[in-house]
């Protein structure tokens, strides 16, 4: 048995596009998820991260390498092999507006998983499991009934990680579920997902481009740059002392609120990211680089590990 709840090997997706161009989203990334832990995925939009997330549960093909659940490869498995698998992995999506059928009540929402798998008995046994979810993410029993445009934002996301969590998974994509949110909404939700996790014995791969919302919730965390892993590690060491230039470039742009900070950040990203259709050479992010040399644009920089911390940046930590 593999002491890693998920592993993906060399990860690569591609989708075809205008002019016999290809769209390259994801480019061979391999990265493991123990048990019970929180990996959150950062990096700016268009950088690959909802993508990863839908190739690990399965809800795409990748274009070329695997991903193991539990030490087998659920990639070479047909459809009859992987159904089981199924109700393991779930997914938390974004926009609570539009993840949830706008026809079905929320006892039919949450009890569909429920229903699929035949996890309960009678209707009555599966209604009183849909109570017992609700009273779990903080929505009141008696709106059991309703449907989901008479609830605000929070409680539809509420009731899209009821919906989650109703098969028992182990391991739950949590797509920039905060995103469209109030922030005291926010931290509601966080803290809903912690309490959960701790309860429920969940695995998340949290993916945001917020990173502080990363930093409260994730052990450790990856940083994407189109399509490739720039750097990843425990969350507080790759937090305080960054190897890669774009990690700091996105830590500089976390707001302070500090009025005497204002105007004191030095590393300022510039210009915009590549293409994802026609990346550059070597490192693709050498085109925004301050740091970039020759060997950049010639030599695609490798994974290095130090001090428990992965970069793939020729001159890591040292710029």
């Amino acid at each position: 048995m593999s002491e890693y709840l998920l592993e993906a090997r060399e990860l690569t997706k591609e989708f075809p596009a205008a002019g016999k161009k290809t769209v390259h989203a994801v480019s061979g990334v391999s990265l493991q998820i123990r048990k019970g832990e929180t990996l959150g995925l950062v990096g700016e939009s268009g950088c690959g991260k909802s993508t990863l997330g839908r190739l690990l549960i399965r809800t795409l093909q990748p274009t070329s390498g695997e991903v193991l659940f539990r030490g087998q490869s659920v990639t070479r498995m047909k459809d009859s092999e992987f159904k089981p698998l199924r109700k393991e992995m779930q997914l938390v999506f974004q926009d609570p507006y539009a993840s949830l059928d706008p026809r079905m009540t929320v006892r039919d929402l949450v009890a569909e998983p429920i229903e699929t798998w035949k996890l309960y008995g009678s209707r009555e046994e599966v209604t009183e499991r849909v109570r017992e979810l609700l009273r779990a993410v903080g929505v009141p029993e008696e709106f059991l009934h309703r449907y989901p445009h008479q609830f605000s934002g929070g409680q539809r996301q509420r009731i899209g990680i009821a919906r989650a969590i109703a098969a028992n998974p182990s391991f739950i994509v949590c797509d920039e579920p905060v995103s469209a949110l109030d922030v005291s909404v926010q931290n509601q939700i966080l803290n809903l997902l912690k309490e959960l996790k701790e309860t429920r014995d969940l695995t998340y791969l949290f993916i945001s481009h917020d990173l502080s919302v990363v930093r409260y919730l994730a052990d450790r965390v990856c940083v994407m740059f189109l399509g490739k892993i720039c750097e990843i590690g425990p969350t507080e060491e790759v937090y305080e002392h960054p190897r890669h230039p774009y990690t700091r470039f996105l830590l500089d742009a976390v707001p302070v609120p500090d009025p005497a900070a204002r105007g004191k950040q030095i590393h300022l990203l510039k210009g915009e990211a590549p293409s994802p259709a026609d990346p550059p050479s070597g490192c693709r992010f050498r085109t925004r680089c301050p740091y970039a040399t020759e060997r950049c644009a010639e030599e695609e920089p490798a994974l290095q590990e130090e001090d428990g911390v992965r970069a793939a940046c020729h001159c890591a930590g040292k710029w």
